[in-house]
């Protein structure tokens, strides 16, 4: 059974200090997911096809258009992307870094899920929230664990 702490006294400055403090590095952390599937679904869309337009990439991305939008426009102003007018969505070499490292981390997660009994498919799935989450020292564990398997 999960417990959960309860919520800090508002009246207690520290406690409800940090209380505020988690939320915020969860909303950091949420945010910077959403950035880091932006980029590996761009940059699966060059891969395949050359370019990445707004429209395919709220379609895979299962929102709308101006939804797509806006994180495109945020992807620019972090300096991953840049798009350029009648063509598409380009990454930079940040966000190409970016996207790279999320896929490498994604099938660490993945390999690992497996290699405990996870079936591949949910493995997958898991895997999609779980790669933006993970310390780096937990995926040097999960591949000190993997490497020696077999």
């Amino acid at each position: 059974m999960m417990t959960h702490e309860p919520p800090a006294d508002p009246d207690d400055p520290a406690l409800a200090a940090a209380q505020a403090e988690r939320f915020s590095q969860a909303r950091t952390a949420q945010a910077q997911a959403l950035l880091e599937d932006y980029t590996e679904m761009i940059d699966d869309l060059i891969r395949e096809h050359g370019e990445a337009r707004i429209t395919d990439i709220a379609r895979l991305m299962g929102v709308a258009h101006p939804t797509a939008t806006k994180a495109v426009a945020r992807l620019k102003r972090e300096g991953l992307a840049v798009s350029r007018p009648y063509r598409g969505v380009f990454l930079t070499e940040a966000g190409a870094e970016m996207a790279e490292r999320v896929r490498s981390r994604h099938r660490v997660v993945v390999d690992l899920l497996i290699a405990v009994g996870v079936p591949p498919e949910s493995a997958e799935r898991d895997a999609e929230g779980i790669e933006h989450h993970v310390s780096d020292e937990t995926l040097m564990a999960f591949e000190r664990f993997l490497g020696g398997r077999g």
